[in-house]
């Protein structure tokens, strides 16, 4: 991999604008009753028009075979090694929504879950719990006092909540108590270095007072924890690249991974057309854009087939407007592929697709997983993208004489 050291001494400003179109958790697989995937099924005539002017591939995230979560796989297609940048979940929730976090802060994401009478999971999501719901829940977890620490707990949206505990000594290096899949108990939180054995203690005393307050609650009766995490140091996009990026994202997590970066996150609403109008409203303020769709994403992890065809298909819709702003580079990709199959992320490579006035085009003609791994570009890492757009966006010097 070019180290990010050697991006930052080749970036140069200019006034070409690049656009990130990510739509999460694109990639899929061919669905056992159907034999396509939902890409393949989906009507999208202009993406796979997209497709023919563009130069193709697939990435991987983090490597081959290895399933990927959404932070490290971002961090991945904005250039960094996610492997050197390991940055836990819960820090990335807390910027997402505000959080004022402190150098003394460990942040959890938490999951309001379901388990059964056995005190097994039964659905890691509490049927992805309206967040409303989720602000009474927060409301009375915040009633719970530990000595010596201090705890909030916040809503993020949906099932998805903030825990974050504050005082001395605390430590990140404790591990996950969402086993991420049913049928089993939550774990407990172990340390994962000497030093962290009180957070532990900590942790998991939090967790028994939690159990105890959501007992009888329906269907939130359980709460899950992972990606604990402090504030990290990590070099900026505006530092590496000497862009002026902007982000639109309807979901915490993902503005709060943009600020992370050094992204400016612009205020829009919750659907892909007011996406768009945010676009298009401050397309003269900024040269790099991260456009991000959680949708497609949702409806992989919910199994749903035929939902993530259909939002592909709405996402299809909003290619012409897109192209009618002339990025002078203009990505689609995804973070990861949820393939519905699973009901989850997997380690199947990304379809991506890179289109500017400086690319030959190759032979690529349909935007799929089958066909896009046949283009130019094959099969790469994600850490590769940011490079190959700031290439064709003319915004790297030539490398030595």
């Amino acid at each position: 991999m070019v180290p990010l050291a050697l991006i930052q001494n080749l970036s140069e400003q200019t006034p070409s604008k690049i656009l990130f179109l990510v739509l999460d958790g694109l990639g899929g697989m061919p669905h056992p009753e159907v034999g396509k995937s939902e890409l393949e099924m989906a009507r999208i005539p202009n993406l796979d028009r997209f497709a023919g002017l563009s130069i193709c591939g697939a990435t991987d995230p983090i490597a081959p075979g290895i399933t990927p979560g959404s932070g490290p796989s971002h961090l991945a297609l904005f250039g960094y090694n996610p492997i050197k940048y390991d940055i836990g979940r819960g820090v990335l929730s807390a910027l997402g929504i505000d959080f004022p976090i402190e150098s003394n802060d460990v942040c959890f994401r938490a999951n309001f879950a379901t388990v059964d009478k056995r005190g097994d999971i039964s659905d890691r999501r509490a049927g992805r719990l309206a967040t409303e719901v989720n602000r009474e829940l927060c409301a009375l977890l915040r009633h719970i006092h530990l000595p010596e620490v201090e705890v909030f707990v916040e809503t993020e949206s949906g099932h998805r909540a903030l825990v974050v505990f504050r005082g001395e000594g605390l430590s990140d290096y404790v591990t996950d108590t969402d086993p991420q899949r049913a049928g089993v108990p939550p774990l407990a939180a172990e340390p994962t270095h000497e030093d962290a054995a009180p957070m532990a203690q900590i942790v998991n005393g939090f967790l028994s007072e939690a159990a105890l307050v959501l007992q009888g609650q329906d269907p939130a009766n359980a709460l899950l924890l992972r990606g604990a995490a402090g504030l990290p140091a990590i070099p900026t996009m505006p530092q590496i690249y000497k862009l002026t990026p902007g982000a639109i994202a309807t979901y915490p997590m993902y503005r709060g991974l943009a600020k992370l970066v050094g992204m400016e996150v612009l205020e829009t609403g919750d659907t892909i057309w007011d996406e768009f109008e945010t676009l298009q409203q401050d397309w003269d303020d900024y040269d790099f854009f991260y456009f991000h769709v959680k949708a497609t994403d949702t409806a992989g992890e919910d199994g749903d087939f035929n939902k993530k065809v259909q939002v592909l298909e709405e996402i299809d819709s909003l290619i012409p407007a897109l192209l009618r702003l002339q990025p002078d580079v203009f990505v689609i990709t995804g973070d990861h592929s949820s393939p519905s199959a699973l009901s989850g992320h997997s380690w199947h490579p990304v379809p991506f697709a890179l289109y500017s006035n400086t690319c030959i085009s190759d032979s690529v003609s349909e935007f799929t997983e089958r066909t896009l791994v046949q283009g130019s570009l094959g099969r790469f890492p994600a850490q590769d993208a940011m490079q190959l757009a700031m290439g064709h966006a003319q915004k790297l010097a030539k490398y030595g004489a």
